[in-house]
């Protein structure tokens, strides 16, 4: 049993001393330009928001969002390395607020590996084993058999220096392994790696999972590696959360705008549009392109109560189709992918792009030609100009 509970938890980074001051007189003789987007008090500055999160016993749960958005911040609080400015964590119901980072049952791997570099691999691996005085016999045991999960067997011999980073990242999550945790924290573990290496050691991490029964909580600004990875995704902006979901639920039906351009690949489509409602159906309209709204949209809406209003439109590039009517557009770029062609173009004064399955293909692409492009009402998305919400949640 390892669950995790974070209630109402706040991180408050506070002022070095003097900078309080130098901000007020700031303050005093003109207003001061906002430079970041996290919230700033008389406490310090907020780096996590109420967060508040159930993980259930061996469920995977991938922290996402861009650089800065508190997500390492929130991870470094459950492993005890950061304190809690407000708020509560419990893991497995035991209050862990005040509980040191060794006694919470929790291993973490980091991003630059942190492994002893005179040691051997072997070494490296049994030393928080060895710390705690457990039986050279068993200690042995415990490494062969995370060596042999992670296929490292060859290099226990090895110190860091001779292995590449692939190896070295086995090295790290191996070290976490033997001390068999009830928590497993991963931040940006992959992100040294390069891209072939990378999709290796997420295929790996995958295995791993199916192999070790715990509960695990994963950091990334990799929303690849939040998508293949997480049981549910927490997605994270400027200290808040932003929408928790499983990895299609957050693709199909993203909670607002920033949700929506993050998660996806190349990034959704938006475009400044109309929403018409009209005897209780419901329509989007683009450059003189109507489409109606699929009926299980129509009906969330319906709901909601939403009228006729401008709106941001959203269609991922996957979901849009060259067709002979729709909205005109003009082609500025087109990639050649393999499987498909990307169709950058310009529509209605911005940028869109368009996946084309090469085996679809009817001619060929070439910079300034028209082109029109049309999508089903099923994958419209419609955002508030105001809030930025999507208006069917």
């Amino acid at each position: 049993m390892a669950t995790v509970q974070l209630k109402n938890v706040k991180k408050i980074y506070p002022f070095i001393s003097g900078e309080q001051k130098k901000k007020k007189k700031k303050d005093s003789d003109a207003p001061e330009e906002k430079k970041v987007n996290l919230q700033i008090t008389d406490q310090g500055v907020v780096a996590v928001q109420e967060f508040n999160l159930d993980i259930a016993d061996k469920e995977f749960i991938v922290l996402v969002g861009p650089s800065g958005c508190g997500k390492s911040t929130t991870l470094r609080m459950v492993a005890g390395l950061e304190e809690i400015s407000e708020g509560e964590l419990y893991i497995d119901g035991r209050l862990v607020n005040d509980v040191a980072p060794k006694d919470r049952d929790i291993a973490m791997v980091f991003q630059n590996y942190a492994l002893y570099p005179h040691m051997t691999v072997y070494e490296n691996m049994a030393f928080s084993l060895k710390l705690k005085k457990v039986p050279k016999d068993e200690i042995d045991k415990k490494v062969r058999e995370a060596a042999e999960i992670l296929d490292i067997t060859q290099y226990l011999d090895r110190k860091p220096k001779a292995l590449s980073g692939g190896q070295r990242q086995r090295v790290a999550i191996g070290r976490a392994i033997v001390r068999d945790p009830a928590v497993f924290l991963m931040d940006e573990p992959l992100s040294n790696l390069d891209a072939k290496l990378r999709n290796q050691m997420r295929a790996e991490i995958i295995k791993l999972r199916e192999r070790i029964n715990t509960t695990f909580i994963y950091v990334t600004h990799d929303q690849t590696e939040a998508m293949t990875l997480g049981d549910r995704i927490v997605i994270m902006k400027d200290g808040f959360i932003q929408q928790i979901g499983t990895p299609q639920d957050v693709f199909n039906h993203p909670a607002n705008l920033f949700v929506a351009g993050f998660i996806g690949m190349p990034q959704m489509n938006f475009f400044d549009a109309n929403l018409i409602e009209n005897g209780g159906k419901y329509y989007v309209e683009l450059g003189g392109y109507r489409v109606e709204l699929s009926a299980e949209k129509e009906a969330r809406l319906r709901q909601n109560g939403v009228q006729s209003q401008p709106i941001t439109l959203g269609v991922r590039p996957e979901h849009t189709d060259i067709s002979d009517s729709g909205v005109v557009a003009k082609v500025d770029v087109s990639e050649m992918m393999g499987s498909s062609v990307h169709l950058h173009m310009t529509a209605e004064g911005r940028d869109v792009v368009v996946i084309v399955p090469t085996l679809e293909m009817k001619r060929g692409y070439g910079m300034g030609d028209l082109v029109h492009f049309s999508f089903g009402g099923n994958v419209a998305h419609v955002f508030s100009k105001e809030t930025e919400r999507n208006l069917e949640w």
